[in-house]
């Protein structure tokens, strides 16, 4: 199953490589989870083709981000992302309590979210 989403992931990241064919059979196998009859019904072609076409894109798509790793790069920065997220948020709570004098933890979490907030538009 982790292996199924992974190359679902490596194709919204990767697929403009692969052929429009072999972007279509792969996207009705990994995002529609159509079986390979399905999928072979649709492109009139055998249920091998279909299999073999899969094997091809996977291998393309896990050696190009072996080369190139965008994907593994783009997960390190999301889960970044998320944990100056949770650190400004706890910023902010321990500024507003009783523990911190506040003003300027509050003013740089409130920074860093604003910072966040123009990444992620």
């Amino acid at each position: 199953m982790a292996k199924d989403l992974e190359i679902s992931f490596l194709l919204d990241f990767y697929g403009d490589v692969l052929t429009e064919k072999q972007r279509d059979v792969m996207e009705q196998y990994y995002n529609d989870d159509l079986s390979l009859a399905e999928i072979a019904a649709n492109f009139g072609i055998s249920r091998q083709g279909v299999r073999d076409s899969i094997k091809r894109g996977e291998a393309i798509l896990l050696d190009l981000e072996q080369k190139v790793g965008f994907a593994g790069r783009y997960r390190l920065i999301q889960k970044g992302v998320e944990k100056i997220e949770q650190l400004a948020n706890d910023i902010r709570f321990y500024a507003s309590s009783e523990y911190m004098r506040g003003a300027e933890v509050s003013r740089a979490a409130e920074q860093i979210l604003a910072e966040l907030q123009n990444i992620s538009e």
